[in-house]
């Protein structure tokens, strides 16, 4: 097996090696250190690296299995990329920013901790936008974060250097944050899978913990490696008091999708959706079809007022710390920075109650009635896929002769608003150009289980990176 096959086993086919013998923690790690110093010239994923201390872990790994007398963790010696807005004991975070680029850390997430106790290895941060607040992954503390599909293109934001690793086969794992799509819309672009899991479900750090449009979650390149890692993230934690109870296990191979009931739609009745990405979209509901459920298209009508006030509640909650930052640092924030803080100081106290007020009423009528008639709401990620990568968030994209913003291009943040729902990125396809294309998969509040039914059918189907489709092209030896 030469190293680029290696970087790209799942994390399930590595940990069985592992148990066996025929693979070591050591020799994956040295693969995957290898991978990201040929690939991060062209793609510049990783802010921080942490490659000596990788190789030690992986060498206690190495050991752990070889002695019997040891229980190896459940993602033991897996390279995991931690998002550098999350906080790791020790470790510097700066939130894409570059007055931060000092801050350390001093204590560690409590998901990321049960990740590191379940024997999974960070060798490395991934880039983010300052603050996490655009669609692109551009700072000034770290230069322009590029899709491995397409240079030329963004792996999305705010984790794009999550996804941009994941599918440059430079971690095998990966931590996001989603306060409005941000696990999703690059998992979307960069032909990954990544979790928005309900609020509560993954315990958060006191910074974010009462904020409930924000969230914790997996990625990684299939549906089973982030059934994984969710498992081992969630449930209660006595450092964040809003965790649910019980823990929550989602099962390794839960039943199929015969009989279950999924309704979709391609625009939410509210976004321009291009034809590439409506037709990827099409594609996988068939392979759902065919796979023994009932699909049925509906209409959301309802939808375009909640989206249009979906943004108003972090816009209004987070303006004095952009305020702050602009006015303290004005020399040092990057130049969509002010422009950001001059939205959010817009945002009324009533914008953001009548926002409230109309999803709570919206629920009522409409989306919760939804789904209880049906299991799970289908609709894509993102309306396309080409957004470039230094995209600022006053310029706009052409979809199918449409100029939108970046803002109109994700369709995610209904799903932060009601964000007791559990939202499933995965891989539709691909377009004509070769980039990927998305769905998400929402199921009802707090019913993880029924979301990852529908992405292990349709993973089972196309089977992403593993069979035809291909890889990134990199010039990797």
């Amino acid at each position: 097996m030469n190293r680029d096959e290696l970087v790209y086993l799942t994390a399930g086919e590595t940990l069985l090696l592992f148990q066996s013998g025929e693979l070591s923690p050591v020799d994956l790690m040295k693969a995957t250190i290898e991978r990201s110093e040929a690939v991060e010239p062209q793609i510049n994923a990783f802010c921080d690296r942490y490659f000596d201390e990788a190789m030690s872990c992986a060498r206690t790994a190495e050991k752990r299995y070889a002695d019997p007398a040891l229980r190896p963790g459940p993602l033991e010696g897996l390279p995991v990329a931690v998002k550098d807005d999350t906080a790791i004991a020790g470790r510097r975070s700066c939130a894409g920013s570059l007055f931060l680029q000092d801050h350390v850390d001093q204590q560690t997430n409590p998901s990321v901790e049960r990740l590191l106790h379940g024997g999974a290895i960070v060798h490395a941060r991934t880039t983010c936008p300052e603050f996490c607040w655009t669609w692109v992954t551009v700072t000034r503390l770290n230069g322009v974060t590029r899709n491995p599909w397409n240079r030329y293109y963004s792996p999305g934001g705010s984790s794009g250097g999550s996804a941009a690793a994941l599918a440059a086969g430079s971690t095998m794992l990966a931590t996001g944050t989603d306060s409005a799509g941000s696990i999703r819309q690059p998992a979307g672009l960069c032909g990954i899978v990544g979790f928005k899991p309900p609020y509560g479900r993954n315990p958060q750090g006191p910074g974010v913990s009462f904020d409930a449009y924000n969230h914790i979650g997996p990625m990684a390149r299939s549906v089973r490696d982030c059934l994984l890692m969710q498992n081992v993230m969630a449930g209660p934690h006595p450092l964040d008091h809003n965790c649910v109870r019980p823990k929550m296990w989602i099962p390794e191979n839960p039943e199929g999708i015969s009989g279950m009931r999924i309704a979709y739609s391609m625009d939410l009745g509210y976004y321009s959706v291009s034809s590439e990405v409506r037709q990827a979209t099409r594609t996988a509901l068939d392979t759902l079809q065919e796979a023994g459920a009932c699909i049925e298209a509906v209409r959301t009508p309802w939808a375009a007022d909640v989206i249009a006030m979906s943004g108003h509640y972090g816009d209004h909650l987070y303006s004095d710390d952009f305020d702050d930052a602009v006015s303290r640092y004005p020399d040092l924030v990057c130049e969509y920075t002010p422009w950001f803080a001059g939205q959010n100081r817009r945002i009324t106290r009533k914008q953001v109650h009548d926002a409230h007020r109309i999803a709570g009423e919206t629920w009522n009528r409409h989306f919760g009635p939804l789904l209880d008639e049906f299991d799970v709401l289908v609709c894509p990620t993102t309306t396309s896929n080409n957004l470039p990568a230094a995209l600022l968030p006053w310029e706009t994209v052409t979809v199918d002769g449409r100029e939108l913003s970046a803002d109109e291009t994700a369709l995610t943040i209904l799903f932060n608003l009601y964000s007791r729902c559990p939202v499933l990125s995965v891989p539709a396809g691909f377009t004509r150009t070769g980039m990927p294309a998305g769905i998400q998969i929402v199921g009802r509040p707090y019913d993880d289980v029924s979301v990852f039914r529908v992405g292990l059918a349709l993973e089972r189907s196309a089977n992403w990176f593993q069979s035809g489709n291909g890889l990134p092209d990199f010039k990797s030896s």
